[in-house]
């Protein structure tokens, strides 16, 4: 680490519980991006001034006006360019350090796959149930660290899975089934700063994983309420019977 990083992270190596060692880790650690919107953004601004070495970002958008109430990577000059494209420019000026790989496709799960090898940690900042799953279910099999957001309305939920360590439930434990009908928030709404709280505690996550694991407790959903702004844990179990990761899946 030379003396122009040891200022740039200085006040996080302050921090005793990740001190030198943990920023190292940092540096030396890649993080795969599921979706660069209200989630995504946020997110993939913190991991890159936090020091992350390495983010993979994944969205096959374009910037759209409607994004640019909350999906903060993006500006008006960025409308009909592509949100890796827009990412990238907006992670470079933030920190020129870190390595940006930008996926601009709609990754299928074997893509899915290919791309989260490399990863340590993945998080899903998507916007729909379909790649929710499809996430976890590759999540599983590489048996990578994921962490999960979703906001809408007012309201947000943040959850850690850990395939195969400990008893780590999984996303489909949590839910199910991939139903029809979910509420979106182009049919919904949502306040502009809620993506983003949820956003910077998935990446607050993502950095307890890579450097103090201990601290990121996995199978509790926490779930946000922000007009009665409170906070409400519940614990997640392991189903069985699950698709994805019970004995049948």
């Amino acid at each position: 680490m030379d003396d122009n990083q040891l200022l740039r992270y200085s006040r996080q190596i302050l921090l005793p519980q990740i001190d030198l060692s943990g920023q190292r880790k940092l540096l030396d650690a890649t993080v795969f991006i599921v979706g660069l919107g209200g989630l995504g953004s946020p997110a993939a601004m913190y991991l890159a001034a936090a020091g992350v070495g390495h983010l993979l970002v994944n969205d096959f958008d374009r910037v759209d006006l409607s994004n640019l109430q909350r999906q903060i990577l993006h500006a008006t000059d960025d409308i009909g360019t592509a949100k890796t494209r827009s990412a990238m420019a907006t992670l470079h000026r933030l920190n020129p350090e870190v390595r940006i790989t930008p996926i601009g496709e709609r990754l299928d799960e074997a893509g899915l796959e290919i791309a989260m090898n490399q990863a340590n940690v993945v998080l899903d900042c998507s916007d729909n149930l379909a790649t929710r799953f499809a996430v976890n279910r590759a999540c599983f099999r590489q048996g990578k660290p994921l962490v999960s957001g979703a906001a809408i309305r007012f309201e947000g939920q943040l959850a850690v899975f850990w395939p195969g360590v400990g008893d780590s439930a999984c996303y489909n434990c949590l839910y199910p089934h991939d139903e029809g009908g979910v509420e979106t928030c182009s049919q919904n709404g949502v306040a502009a700063p809620v993506p983003g709280i949820i956003g910077s505690l998935q990446a607050l996550e993502a950095i307890k994983l890579l450097t103090l694991p201990a601290y990121a407790p996995f199978n509790v959903l926490h779930l946000f309420d922000g007009l009665g702004f409170e906070w409400q844990r519940m614990r997640v179990t392991r189903n069985p019977d699950c698709a994805t990761c019970g004995r049948n899946g």
